[in-house]
């Protein structure tokens, strides 16, 4: 673990004006992976020891933080993330806590992965911030998928360090490059000894359960869910691209992928890799909430590995906006990538590539899956 860039120092009171004027952030280099703690895809904190001044839920909110400085309730400041109440030690000679006593919340992640790092984000908690936090990670492999918090704090689960016990700053994206190759389900994320923290960001690569994927059949093979991921894109000016492989129907048109408006003669692209070497069979391409700026046409190509030469197999074809339209394949495409351009720009919301993996993609995914602990 390697903390990605060292804070020092504390952020001043809030003095008024833009909360977010004396925020310390820095480029992390895997903040373009997938949020393995996001809430569409599944995510959630199931318990935590103390939630006094703020509920834990609020660590997995996709937005930033707010901050209302009039915001005030019967206990106390309203804050937007997790806060706890001050620790107090045993006796009036002894009034400090001591170095073990520590905050914690379990988080289930919302779909099982490699994480790569992780952003522990005290966003407006200037003098309430922890001093310092670790995070530990487990992978589930109990006789059902959903473990309660009784058992996962039991005694006999394996956890393993992602972060040790790390001083934090507050007011700031305080980032931690992950190096353990396993795939892991749950964290617990200490506080040590108390405190806030405003967003918890857990960066990563999904690997799926092959047996899930096999038992269910036909599966949407681009999905990030699935293991699914965006490569590269030609555009990222109004939205991230991989909104596109997000679970669920978009809600709302930035919950899509819509590019800056072209002034040349060229046209806009998205490269996914696939979850494996997979047979598509069926397409979704979704315009749904872009009415006025949806794509004119797309088409999508596919090939096999990184070097392969792509081919195309649905030709470029008329988009209509705020729509979701449905392709069957009269051959199914084969491959490990597929390549989705629009015409001349604009955007979609979502992306389906729907079939199955072949002999060689399900042998290798599960491979994988054996190598990182599964």
């Amino acid at each position: 673990m390697v903390a990605t860039p060292s804070f020092t120092g504390n952020a001043n009171p809030y003095g008024g004006g833009d909360p977010y004027a004396d925020y310390r952030t820095a480029d992390l280099p895997f903040t373009g992976l997938a949020n393995l703690a996001d809430r569409r895809l599944g995510a959630g904190v199931i318990a935590a020891n103390d939630e006094f001044f703020a509920q834990r839920e609020n660590l997995l909110v996709p937005e930033p933080a707010e901050f209302d400085p009039e915001h005030f309730g019967h206990k106390g400041k309203i804050m937007d993330g997790w806060e706890t109440r001050r620790r107090r030690g045993a006796s009036a000679e002894r009034p400090w806590p001591t170095a073990d006593d520590h905050d914690w919340a379990l988080v289930r992640l919302g779909a099982p992965g490699v994480i790569r790092g992780i952003v522990v984000d005290t966003a407006h908690f200037r003098g309430n911030m922890p001093q310092a936090v670790s995070v530990e990670a487990t992978a589930w492999e109990g006789a059902h998928g959903a473990p309660t918090p009784e058992e996962l704090l039991s005694g006999s689960v394996k956890w393993t360090t992602l972060v040790p016990r790390t001083p934090v700053a507050g007011h700031a994206a305080n980032g931690f490059e992950v190096t353990a190759e396993q795939r892991f389900t749950h964290l617990r994320v200490n506080q040590h000894p108390d405190g806030g923290i405003a967003r918890l960001r857990v960066y990563g690569e999904v690997v799926p359960d092959p047996k899930w994927l096999a038992a269910l059949g036909t599966v949407d093979v681009v999905a990030l869910e699935n293991g699914g991921a965006v490569e590269d894109a030609s555009d990222r000016f109004y939205s991230p691209p991989a909104n596109t492989i997000n679970p669920g129907r978009s809600r709302k048109m930035d919950d899509g992928w819509e590019t800056a408006r072209r002034r040349d003669r060229g046209n806009d692209w998205i490269r996914y890799r696939l979850v494996a070497d997979s047979q598509i069979r069926a397409v979704e391409i979704d315009t749904a909430y872009l009415k006025g700026n949806a794509a004119g046409w797309a088409s999508l190509s596919v090939r096999s590995g990184e070097d392969g030469e792509w081919a195309e197999f649905l030709p470029r074809t008329r988009l209509q906006p705020d729509t979701n339209h449905r392709f069957v394949l009269d051959t199914p495409a084969v491959g490990t990538h597929v390549r989705i351009d629009v015409f001349p720009d604009g955007g979609f919301s979502r992306l389906r590539l729907f079939g199955s993996l072949t002999e060689r993609g399900a042998a290798s995914l599960a491979a994988r899956h054996r190598e990182l602990g599964g």
